[in-house]
């Protein structure tokens, strides 16, 4: 049986195959992206966590269970500390220092996904999250398994086609597929719809950094 988390990856496939070829993630991939654009994806990042984690701990509060509750407010603590420690580090280690804010892709994406997790409902709201799972799961497998190694990235790498957030990814993808197997056929389209957009986000948030985005 097709799940719907399936049907969401095909209507959104096309996206996917234009982020996989970004040039960011084909640079990253061949270990050959300029480094002040990595930097600036970094810092764009680490303002994009902060209110990726509040859009999650929100929409568990729209949970129907304590199990997915604590699921969505711990993917919202990994948002803060396991991945806040791996931007801390390069900001460390690559002196990264702007403040800018947030360049237009991550404006977007998390004024976005923040008018979602407030006003949408819960089922829309675990749709829209998704794509911040499973593309980048999705795209670190991709570098992963064809990478040029020494790859000066290879931390960024390792994180995202790891098994812990493996794990992460798993546990939202079947909180997703439990919701739409109940819901109305009008909810699952919004699902759709919302997956389908926070997918489009993703492609400009990798976009603006690549160009240099700076100012929003």
């Amino acid at each position: 049986m097709t799940k719907f988390t399936d049907h969401l990856w095909e209507q959104a496939l096309p996206i996917y195959e234009k982020i996989k070829q970004h040039p960011f993630n084909q640079e990253l991939k061949e270990g050959t992206l300029p480094l002040e654009k990595f930097k600036y994806y970094i810092y764009q990042d680490s303002l994009y966590l902060a209110d990726f984690a509040r859009a999650l701990a929100m929409t568990g509060t729209k949970a129907g269970n304590s199990h997915e509750l604590l699921d969505f407010l711990e993917f919202a603590q990994n948002a803060i500390l396991v991945e806040r420690a791996l931007h801390l580090g390069y900001f460390k280690e690559y002196e990264i220092e702007f403040d800018s804010g947030k360049g237009l892709g991550c404006f977007a994406y998390t004024n976005y996904l923040l008018a979602t997790s407030a006003f949408e409902s819960y089922e829309v709201s675990v749709a829209a999250l998704l794509p911040c799972f499973w593309i980048y799961k999705k795209v670190g497998d991709y570098i992963y398994a064809d990478q040029t190694t020494p790859n000066p990235y290879q931390n960024w790498i390792n994180a995202y086609a790891g098994e812990d957030f493996a794990r992460s990814v798993q546990k939202a993808l079947d909180i997703c597929d439990q919701l739409a197997a109940s819901a109305s056929e009008q909810t699952r389209n919004k699902m759709t719809e919302a997956y389908i957009k926070a997918t489009e986000m993703e492609y400009l948030f990798w976009e603006g950094a690549y160009r240099l985005a700076i100012s929003c």
